[in-house]
């Protein structure tokens, strides 16, 4: 019987093939696609002309409707061969350093107040309280709070993330208006991400959370449409920063997250297999990385007609098919892509170390004794490398095992148990098989 599992249903494919840019966009501000747009950029070779004037074109089109004016102005010259812009960017550029002056006047007032001891040790955690205070002691007005919000706007436009950061934070901590507060929390998030503040940026992001869960909680739609986007945002700290993943795990296991992550964009499942391979012997708890493994295959295998790509068909066909011989030419096609994903890169050695443990791992459940030559083959090494690498495997998990170098075999040394663990064991290594034979019958 021919099978018709994903992983032996689809041809190979260049990496460029699943390039995930025009999926991930629609749900960043345009701020982000930038650097992944630079990414792409970065990898083409010289005779590739035609698709860098396509990335550069896309830049000029994402960010022309910024206040970044200065650097629109220098993407249109080179887009168009000019050497210098038309009058109209430097006509635009005049407006802006009006409009940030005007604003610079506007919340001078509020800013200087809000630096004084005196005033901040006032203020309580009643708002409205807050602003009767500010307007009766100082005559602070709404207009001049609302004032903050579209000055930090402003300062995002024009790329000047830290000021714009700061300019919401006052504004939050003053405003009554909870539609423009919940807009400042995702503008304040989008600052510290793009300023590569990682810690700050998991505290805009819990508080993103929160707002979603609690004020959508009557609006299943939004809800699936914000964490839609706080699921892509999450991206950037996910695989940037070490202390971001397991709260971040944490949450695209979520009921609500995982569903949205399933209904709504399948891709992220990538981005969600990599981060629990890579988490393997890092991870605090290890009963929490192990279900989230098991959830990975369970979802991979669910979502299989929906999704796929050479990293989840790897888990197909490892966990699922437990074609060892697919596992590895898809892990192969896995590294490619990886090194050629904007937020994937610099975890593709990882991944791929983390594989061979799954592939090394899987393999011994079924063997007692293990070929060398056979077990190289498996995990993509020749036979010195494989050596090397097993034995830095005993040597650093205390796997009991030995290397018979005469025979040229790994030995699994399994200890002894009680009659009813042996029976336990047993049943589960009988189970095992029968699902390898299963599938290879299916094969």
């Amino acid at each position: 019987m021919a099978s018709t599992s994903p992983a032996a249903t689809n041809g190979d494919a260049a990496p460029a093939n699943y390039d995930l840019v025009l999926k991930l966009a629609p749900h960043l501000d345009r701020h982000m696609i930038f650097p992944l747009l630079e990414f792409n950029a970065s990898r083409l070779n010289e005779d590739e002309s035609d698709k860098a004037r396509e990335i550069l074109a896309a830049k000029y089109a994402l960010l022309k409707k910024t206040n970044m004016t200065d650097y629109v102005a220098n993407l249109y010259c080179e887009l168009e061969g000019l050497k210098e812009p038309p009058a109209e960017y430097a006509e635009r550029r005049q407006k802006v350093f009006h409009q940030l002056e005007k604003y610079e006047q506007d919340t001078a007032k509020i800013t200087e107040l809000l630096q004084r001891d005196d005033v901040v040790n006032n203020l309580r955690s009643d708002k409205v309280a807050n602003l009767e205070f500010l307007k009766k002691e100082h005559e602070v007005t709404l207009d001049m709070v609302n004032a903050l919000y579209d000055f930090g706007q402003l300062q995002y436009s024009c790329g000047n993330y830290a000021d714009a950061s700061e300019l919401l934070y006052r504004f939050r901590v003053l405003s009554t208006d909870n539609d423009k507060v919940s807009y400042a929390t995702w503008g304040r998030l989008a600052c510290e991400i793009l300023s590569m503040s990682w810690e700050s940026a998991m505290e805009e992001l819990q508080k993103v959370r929160e707002g979603i869960d609690t004020r959508l909680a009557n609006n299943p739609l939004a809800q699936l449409q914000h964490r839609t986007q706080l699921v892509h945002w999450a991206l950037f700290p996910l695989f940037n920063y070490d202390k971001a993943r397991e709260p971040l795990l944490d949450l695209f296991f979520n009921a609500g997250f995982i569903n949205t992550i399933q209904a709504n964009s399948p891709w992220i499942l990538r981005y969600l297999t990599v981060a629990v391979i890579t988490n393997r012997g890092r991870a605090k708890n290890a009963g929490v990385q192990q279900k989230q493994m098991k959830d990975i295959v369970r979802i991979v295998k669910q979502e299989a007609y929906e999704y796929q790509d050479p990293v989840t068909r790897f888990v197909h066909a490892l966990c699922i098919d437990f074609d060892f011989e697919e596992a590895q030419h898809q892990l192969v096609l896995a590294e490619e892509v990886l090194r050629s994903d904007f937020f994937l890169l610099a975890h593709a050695d990882d991944f791929v170390d983390s594989a061979r443990h799954l592939i090394f791992e899987s393999y011994c459940k079924i063997h007692a004794r293990i070929s060398l030559k056979d077990l190289s083959a498996r995990l993509g090494l020749n036979n010195d490398d494989a050596e090397k690498w097993i034995v830095n495997l005993i040597r650093d998990t205390r796997l009991d095992a030995k290397i018979d170098y005469k025979e040229g075999t790994v030995v699994m040394n399994h200890p002894p148990s009680s009659v009813y663990q042996q029976v336990i064991e047993r049943t589960k290594g009988g189970f095992f098989r029968t699902q390898v034979l299963t599938a290879a019958v299916a094969r």
